[in-house]
């Protein structure tokens, strides 16, 4: 048997009827959604099919949504009895997909708690004065000089190194802005503005992670039973009470994407599982480490040739 990974999608991988064709082969994947809406009193399946009232994307739906979708596939993945994962990272919101799939987190906590997450991130920074850019093809330090000289008083700083030459960046808006237009003088390939409705894993998100600080200390957490790398210091978590303070400096940290993935491989595996909706991460990995091979799963396609390659 192959040693693998998983690893679990963030914010960006929802997508109007994902999951549809799984979940009309597996009753397992519309029945987690169901345990999902019932924790929260939202029915996050009609969300995620038809969005009504064009909600999909707000932060405190799109949270649940995600962390649902991979739980579900997590969970017909197990039904198969298929063999486990040597070790699991998730990309941000992902983590916590991640955490509920090695046990540390009960599912009906997670949902309610990543519902918050989203409301206490939305209520941390007034609408269209935060903003999130995306920069390719500067290296690390330029990054983070420009981020320092743009600031001039307000909050840019990186927010995600996806892979290398590619680093989101969060903040004010204005210091956003300021921060793309010299990305671009110093030969940035790309500044592109983020369609985000928060600033993520910047210093603005301080006060949210304070809020989310309260509803952690009364949910129970396990030590996991598959270990998970962590985002805010690409290591594996062990502890319970290390796995729930590195939840919170997450919210206001970056995301050590490249750093967990060179990990995982320095481990030795060779094969990965993008345990969601889409494939963004194994596009990400490629860029990181060439060798690895991702497979995506969110379709009864993908699905079957994933639990084959692990098979053979």
């Amino acid at each position: 048997m192959r040693k693998f990974g998983f690893v679990f999608p963030g914010q960006g991988s929802q997508k109007l009827g994902m999951l549809a064709d799984l979940a009309a082969q597996y009753p397992v994947v519309q029945n987690t959604f169901i345990e999902a809406s019932q924790a929260i009193g939202i029915d996050l399946w009609e969300i995620c099919q038809h969005d009504p009232d064009n909600i999909l994307d707000q932060t405190h739906i799109t949270q649940p949504v995600l962390l649902t979708a991979s739980v579900a596939i997590w969970r017909l993945w197990s039904s198969k009895a298929l063999s486990l994962p040597s070790i699991m990272a998730g990309h941000s919101l992902g983590e916590y997909s991640a955490l509920v799939c090695a046990d540390v987190l009960e599912f009906a906590d997670a949902v309610r708690l990543v519902n918050k997450r989203g409301e206490y991130m939305q209520q941390a920074v007034p609408a269209g004065t935060g903003a999130m850019a995306a920069i390719v093809g500067l290296e690390d330090y330029q990054i983070h000089d420009i981020c320092q000289q743009s600031a001039a008083g307000q909050v840019v700083s990186a927010a995600n190194f996806n892979s290398p030459g590619q680093t989101v960046i969060a903040g004010d808006a204005d210091a956003v802005q300021r921060a793309m237009e010299a990305c671009k003088a110093a030969g940035a390939k790309r500044a592109l503005p983020l369609k985000v409705s928060v600033p993520s894993h910047c210093a603005l998100m301080k006060p949210a992670a304070e809020r989310l600080a309260a509803d952690l200390e009364v949910i129970d957490f396990r030590a996991a039973s598959i270990p998970v790398v962590q985002n805010v210091n690409a290591e594996i978590a062990t502890e319970a009470a290390s796995i729930k303070q590195n939840l919170l400096s997450q919210l206001s940290e970056p995301v050590l994407w490249v750093d967990s993935i060179r990990l995982i491989h320095q481990g030795g595996i060779k094969m990965l599982v993008e345990c969601g909706p889409g494939k963004v991460l194994c596009g990400l990995i490629k860029r990181i480490e060439s060798d690895i091979n991702c497979f995506g799963s969110d379709d009864s396609q993908s699905f079957q040739q994933v639990c084959d390659e692990i098979s053979n």
